[in-house]
């Protein structure tokens, strides 16, 4: 088979699977499976003109598979591992949130703005107000962004409509940017966001509501349902009703789950079969312990607990007790994650959720691609896969997460092709 693209020169990469493994298209749970990263010293790939991974191995065997014709990538000498998942995004939205900062130093909770009509609501209002390409203009450039810190699969939500237009409109805007970017995008319908303040809607109303709007959302691109279970939002059964009818039009369920108070929402995850339950710093061992027995990943989130000012998810009990399979995303958001830097995610997964570097990765690639039902696809350098692979000028992995907030990608592929370079 010609070799269209081989990366050479890689001091060391991580594939995230190794020999052994028959099927690496399920997440790694637990502490020892999650830190065997696959590991190859003075490594090269090389990569098909369908843009699929067709080897990988040393230097010199990769590279006596090229002729004339092969296009030689050179990695530096530096670090590589599959291109990052972020499995759990708000990345189409109007406006922006930095106002709210105040009251939060002056001690306003998440709830406390929320119900004072800020919070969600206030990005429902710009988001309302927004056109089309407005929005598209402004997630495109968070995509950008992104792709800058390795990110080559991104899941976006609605969420910042509460009314069918415009819930709608953000799966339009996102399931155009899928066609217009080199980031994949698995796109979530969360109509079930927030109790929207318009003058006659009734709580029942709007839950009624929510199940109606799923067939159009579902045309319009979503692949995944949602729904922010907590206190002063939606309570367990309302959550319940809502995504048994999303799972009954064929969505994959999803569930912001236990992030302020211990609601049950990481059972319900359980109970419903979810792809993947996230946040859950208030959750309990039991339903946690519910999670990894029915086969559900659990998403942390350490940037928002680290801007809200809030104790971080118990990765440490879910990876070590649990035996969960563990991932974590951005979250990024206008309100309480107002950032599209993954490496910041990761490095706040070391220093906030105590996880070590070999965990952090495979929570970012792997375990991520599984949170939104890419186990298949992404997450994994392996023969037969697509080429997703990011390296970096840093020798190692632990050089990336402790040297936090500097840019140390040197390039980007996505399905064999560079798509960015420093």
């Amino acid at each position: 088979m010609a070799v269209k693209t081989i990366i050479d020169h890689i001091g060391l990469l991580w594939t995230m699977t190794d020999a052994r493994e028959t099927d690496a298209n399920s997440p790694r749970q637990g502490r020892e499976a999650m830190r065997e990263v696959g590991a190859f010293e003075n490594a090269a790939i090389a990569i098909d003109e369908h843009g699929r991974i067709i080897e990988i191995g040393s230097r010199k065997s990769v590279g006596e598979m090229a002729d004339g014709q092969t296009t030689w990538i050179d990695a530096g000498g530096g670090f590589a591992c599959p291109g990052f998942v972020d499995p759990h995004t708000h990345l189409v939205f109007g406006g922006s949130r930095e106002h709210e900062l105040p009251m939060r130093l002056a001690g306003s909770t998440y709830l406390d703005i929320l119900q004072a009509g800020g919070g969600i609501l206030r990005t429902v209002k710009d988001t309302r107000e927004a056109s089309f390409e407005e929005l598209y203009q402004k997630a495109l450039s968070s995509l950008a962004r992104m792709l800058s810190f390795g990110v080559t699969t991104v899941e976006a939500k609605s969420g910042y409509g509460l009314e069918l237009a415009t819930e709608k409109k953000q799966i339009e805007v996102a399931n155009a940017l899928s066609k217009a970017q080199p980031i994949d995008l698995a796109l979530t319908a969360l109509p079930a966001h927030a109790l929207p303040k318009d003058a006659g809607i009734s709580r029942e109303d709007y839950v009624k509501s929510c199940i109606e709007w799923l067939p159009a959302l579902k045309e319009a691109g979503a692949e995944f349902a949602d729904a922010f279970v907590e206190k002063g939002v939606f309570t367990i059964e309302e959550g319940r009703r809502i995504l048994t009818a999303a799972r009954e039009l064929g969505y994959g369920l999803k569930l912001h789950a236990d992030e302020m108070e211990s609601l049950g929402g990481a059972e319900l995850a359980a109970q419903l079969g979810a792809v993947s339950a996230d946040h859950l710093l208030a959750a309990s061992d039991e339903g946690l312990l519910q999670m990894a027995a029915n086969g559900v990943v659990a998403v942390c989130l350490p940037a928002t607990s680290f801007y809200l000012q809030k104790a971080a998810a118990r990765a440490r009990f879910m990876i070590d007790e649990v035996n969960l399979a563990v991932a974590i995303a951005s979250d990024f958001n206008p309100g309480s994650a107002p950032s599209e830097n993954f490496a910041l995610t990761m490095s706040l997964a070391l220093l906030t959720l105590k996880m070590i570097p070999e965990e952090v990765f495979m929570a970012a690639t792997r375990n991520s691609a599984n949170a939104i039902s890419r186990g298949s696809r992404a997450g994994v350098i392996a023969k037969g896969r697509p080429a997703d692979v990011v390296w970096f000028h840093a020798p190692n992995p632990a050089y990336v997460l402790t040297r936090f907030g500097i840019p140390h990608v040197a390039g980007v592929m996505k399905d064999g092709i560079p798509v960015y370079r420093t």
